[in-house]
């Protein structure tokens, strides 16, 4: 994988790409949820290097995304995404989405229907506004202050402990959470700015029609949100299938990387066959 950086008007993006490939007929994007960076994927990278061309990056103001102007939309992460895609030659993406990356490959997926090949929740949930509250928007608006007194080794220990089952998932999620160590305030403003730009996503009640092959991943255990209340919803009501995984939390892809790998894959022979 070889960093490279896209400049933007709000700051430079960091991202690692890979183009040798045994397959170049689709190629593997892979974004990472809200306040973890591109080491949530390291176990799919792995797996997957050189099988397939393969994207992932630090979304804007995390990690190595830094410093960034916090005035941009969900929107205009999927318009980086795709400006980074055109520019690297990545013409068929398969997005693989956790978290909060699962939101910008469904606002992707509203701006590019054409370009998407492929779409994987994990621990996500749909971006549609009739799946939320009113009550659940508000919150979302107003979750920064939360982060800002909350003790840090306290939120370091429920960030830790509450996205992960695995010892594996768990020591990665404190590592990525640890880049914010002493400065709790940056780590505030991508949390709080992260939540507010996904309510004003659902607030514009857009389609966010999924158009492509898909697949809708959720760890048994997911107790981030209400991600298994609106994942049974999502199938339900679009037929995506659905994959529970077992003893898995809402990193599922760190916990049973080889269970989510195999699912991948198995949506990518699906498009390609």
């Amino acid at each position: 994988m070889k960093e490279q950086i896209y400049t933007t008007p709000c700051g430079d993006i960091h991202y690692w790409i890979s183009k040798e490939a045994e397959n170049t007929a689709v190629e593997l994007v892979f974004l990472p949820g809200l306040t973890a960076d591109h080491r949530l994927f390291e176990k799919q990278i792995a797996y997957f290097e050189g099988k397939y061309p393969i994207f992932v990056w630090d979304a804007p103001a995390h990690a190595s995304s830094w410093p960034f102007r916090f005035d941009f939309t969900l929107m205009d992460k999927a318009k980086w995404v795709d400006e980074i895609l055109v520019k690297e030659s990545f013409d068929h993406p398969v997005i693989v989405g956790q978290s909060m990356g699962g939101y910008v490959g469904q606002a992707y997926a509203e701006l590019f229907p054409e370009k998407l090949k492929g779409f994987v929740s994990v621990d996500s949930a749909p971006l549609q506004r009739r799946y939320v509250t009113a009550l659940e928007i508000w919150l979302l608006k107003r979750m920064e202050p939360v982060y800002r007194h909350y003790p840090w080794k306290s939120l370091l220990k429920t960030g830790t402990n509450g996205v992960a089952m695995s010892e594996y998932g768990r020591n990665l999620m404190r590592d990525m959470m640890m880049t914010y160590d002493g400065d709790q305030g940056r780590y505030s403003r991508i949390a709080g700015q992260g939540y507010r730009i996904l309510a004003d996503a659902m607030e514009a009640d857009l389609p966010y029609e999924i158009k492509c092959p898909a697949l809708l991943i959720c760890g048994e255990k997911d107790h981030a949100g209400s991600c298994i209340r609106y994942n049974k919803a999502w199938h339900k009501n679009t037929g995506i299938p659905l994959e529970w995984i077992k003893d898995a939390g809402h990193n599922s892809n760190t916990d049973a990387p080889d269970t989510v790998n195999r699912l991948i894959e198995g949506l990518v022979s699906s498009i390609l066959s």
